[in-house]
């Protein structure tokens, strides 16, 4: 795969992603907990494809890894909250598995894109 193949079939994924963290948000139970884990996944969450979108409009390499490394952070933030979610039995367990396997990988190739900057 060509590397403008890689950005527009990365982005695609990392729409998918945000849609499906949208999805699960909407259906956590409605309580103290759940909305502040909630409103911090979705920070985290869109947080993501919104650093990779503005980092391939970076003015510089520089700029392009700083994005890059922001949405790596956001990245595994959005990990730390799918498990909180998941480990204190507010969110249904398999919906999180996928989840959190989707963040892992989308983690790992974002770090591997920082790597090779």
């Amino acid at each position: 795969m060509d590397n403008a193949t890689f950005k527009i079939e990365f982005k695609k994924r990392l729409y998918r992603f945000t849609l499906s963290l949208i999805e699960f948000i909407d259906l956590l139970p409605n309580n103290i907990v759940c909305r502040r884990l909630g409103d911090q996944l979705l920070r985290s969450g869109t947080s993501i494809i919104a650093n990779f979108v503005e980092g391939q409009a970076g003015s510089s390499k520089k700029d392009f890894t700083n994005f890059m490394n922001i949405a790596l952070k956001s990245a595994n933030e959005t990990k730390l909250w799918i498990t909180l979610l998941k480990d204190s039995k507010k969110a249904n367990n398999e919906t999180a598995d996928v989840l959190l396997k989707e963040a892992v990988e989308i983690a790992n190739i974002l770090g591997s894109i920082v790597i090779n900057s």
